[in-house]
């Protein structure tokens, strides 16, 4: 299952990144704890947080995940975005909790870890 994959299915808003979109989810973690998402989230997982700021962007760049879904349209501000597209990451949005955007994620057979 690929990033626009996932964009299709749940009704995603793509912020960033539209060019990298084919990339390939290897599964999912849920965390807006940074150190959490550091120690367990793999490369190619989608990363669903209520977080939107450039530290974001910064380790889901350093660890290669395939998008960061932002929930409860929470939106990132201009240098998020502009550092995103500087990095190649792909921002998504939803006005849904996590929890719900979890849900959706799972029910498409989005799992756990790599």
């Amino acid at each position: 299952m690929t990033v626009e994959d996932v964009v299709r299915a749940t009704g995603l808003t793509v912020i960033t990144g539209e060019a990298a979109l084919q990339r390939e989810v290897t599964g999912g973690y849920a965390s807006d704890l940074l150190s959490c998402v550091m120690a367990r989230a793999r490369r190619g997982n989608l990363w669903v947080t209520l977080q939107a700021h450039t530290n974001v962007v910064a380790v889901a760049s350093l660890l290669e995940l395939a998008a960061v879904i932002i929930t409860e349209g929470t939106q990132p501000d201009e240098a998020a975005r502009a550092k995103a597209e500087a990095e190649g990451v792909v921002l998504l949005s939803s006005p849904e909790t996590t929890f719900a955007v979890v849900a959706r994620l799972a029910a498409l057979g989005v799992g756990a870890g790599s």
